[in-house]
C-alpha cells in the first residue's frame, strides 16, 4: 500500500507534469532564502503561509488573496478593504500551531504560496516539502523589519506588481528612516528601558534579538530582556521587578487595566509612572502578533510614545496616511483617534 505522504508527493509530481505538458509559461525566481522556484508567468491567486505573509500580501495585492490564515476579528472589518472581509479562513502552514494541510491548500487553488519571516533551514525545508507535495510554487521572503522594503520588491516581482511594490517599499523605507534619524540623536543611557509583556499575565516576552521585539530598539528604547538567545520565553514576576523597566508595552488591554491593583506589578517603575502602553490592535496589532509589516505603523507609534518631543506631527494624521496607503481604507479623523485611544494626548500615560 502506498503511504499517504507518498501519495501526496506523487500527486504533486503529477500536477507539475500536467502543468508542463500544457505549455504553462514559467519563469525562475530566486527567493530570499536563495531557493530558485519556477513561477507561473501570471499569478492570479495567492495563499499566505502564515499571518505575517497574509498582512504583507494584503497590503500589496488584496485582490489576489485566496483567503485569510485566520478570520479577521469583527472589530477589524471596518479597517479592511471590503472585498477581503468575507474571504474564507484556511489555517496556517507555518509557525507555531500550524493548522492547514495539503488538502486545504489544494482546495484553495492558489498559483503561488508566499511565506514571510525567518529564512532558517526549518522554513526552507517546509517550503520545499509543501511545494513537492502540492506542485504549487512556494517562496520565502525575509520578514525582519529592516528587510521590509526588499520583501515588498521581491513580492512585487513574483506577483507582477512591481510598481505598487516599489511604492510601498519606498513608503516603508521613508517611515523607518524618519524614526531612525530622530532617535539617533539620543544617547544610549537616555533611552528608556522597555519590557514587552505578552499574554494575559504579561510574563512572556521577546528576548533581545527576537523578531517580536525588533521595534523596541528601532524606536529608541532598550529591551530589558537581554539574555535569552533571541527567542520568546517566560519570565518570573521577580525578574520583571529586578529589571524594573521604565516602559511596558502590551497587546492586552485587560492586562494593562489590572496592573495598578496587582501586587506583582504595582511597584514596577513603568506602572508607577503610568508608562504602560497598549499597542493599537486593528486591523492587525501594531507591535507584534504577527511580526509583519503591520509593525511599520507601530514603529512610528512607539517612537512617539518613547520620545514625544521628537515627533510633533499629530499621530492621527500619521495613522490616516498609513491606513490609506497600506491598508486601502480612508479613515475619518474620529476613526484614527479611536484607534489610538482616549489618552493619546496625555504624555506620559497609557495609550491605546
Amino acid at each position: 500500500m502506498v503511504s499517504r505522504p507518498r501519495r501526496q508527493a506523487l500527486a504533486g509530481a503529477l500536477i507539475l507534469l500536467l502543468a508542463s505538458s500544457g505549455g504553462v509559461a514559467a519563469r525562475p525566481f530566486t527567493d530570499a532564502a536563495g531557493r530558485t522556484v519556477e513561477l507561473p508567468d501570471r499569478v492570479g491567486r495567492v495563499l499566505a503561509a502564515g499571518p505575517p505573509a497574509a498582512v504583507l500580501l494584503y497590503t500589496l495585492a488584496p485582490d489576489l488573496m485566496v483567503g485569510w490564515v485566520s478570520a479577521p476579528h469583527p472589530e477589524a472589518l471596518p479597517f479592511l478593504e471590503p472585498r477581503t472581509r468575507a474571504l474564507p479562513a484556511y489555517g496556517r502552514l507555518t509557525g507555531r500551531g500550524g493548522t492547514a494541510n495539503v488538502e486545504a491548500v489544494l482546495a484553495a487553488k492558489p498559483d503561488l504560496i508566499v511565506d514571510s519571516g525567518s529564512l532558517g533551514p526549518t522554513y526552507a525545508s517546509l517550503a520545499d516539502r509543501v511545494q513537492a507535495q502540492t506542485g504549487i510554487p512556494y517562496i520565502l521572503l525575509d520578514g525582519s523589519l529592516a528587510k521590509t522594503p526588499e520583501a515588498y520588491r521581491q513580492l512585487g516581482a513574483a506577483l507582477g506588481r512591481q510598481s505598487g511594490a516599489d511604492a510601498l517599499a519606498d513608503e516603508a523605507r521613508n517611515l523607518a528612516d524618519t524614526v531612525e534619524r530622530a532617535v539617533a540623536t539620543i544617547p544610549e543611557e537616555r533611552r528608556p528601558r522597555v519590557y514587552y509583556a505578552r499574554g494575559p499575565r504579561g510574563l512572556e516576552t521577546g528576548f533581545a534579538g527576537s523578531i517580536n521585539t525588533e521595534l523596541v530598539d528601532a524606536a529608541g528604547g532598550r529591551n530589558v530582556a537581554q539574555d535569552g538567545g533571541g527567542r520568546l520565553g517566560n519570565v518570573s514576576p521577580e525578574q520583571v521587578l529586578a529589571w524594573n523597566p521604565d516602559v511596558i508595552v502590551t497587546l492586552d488591554p485587560a492586562f494593562e487595566a489590572g496592573l495598578r491593583a496587582d501586587p506583582l506589578w504595582r511597584d514596577v517603575r513603568a506602572v508607577q509612572t503610568g508608562r504602560v502602553y497598549v499597542a493599537p490592535l486593528l486591523p492587525f496589532p501594531w507591535f507584534d502578533a504577527p511580526p509583519g509589516v503591520n509593525r511599520l505603523i507601530g514603529l512610528r507609534w512607539l517612537a512617539a510614545r518613547l520620545h514625544p518631543d521628537l515627533f510633533p506631527q499629530p499621530m492621527p494624521e500619521v495613522v490616516r496616511t498609513f491606513y490609506s496607503r497600506f491598508y486601502h481604507v480612508d479613515l475619518e479623523a474620529g476613526q484614527a483617534a479611536a484607534l489610538l485611544g482616549p489618552t493619546l494626548d496625555v504624555l506620559p500615560g497609557p495609550a491605546r
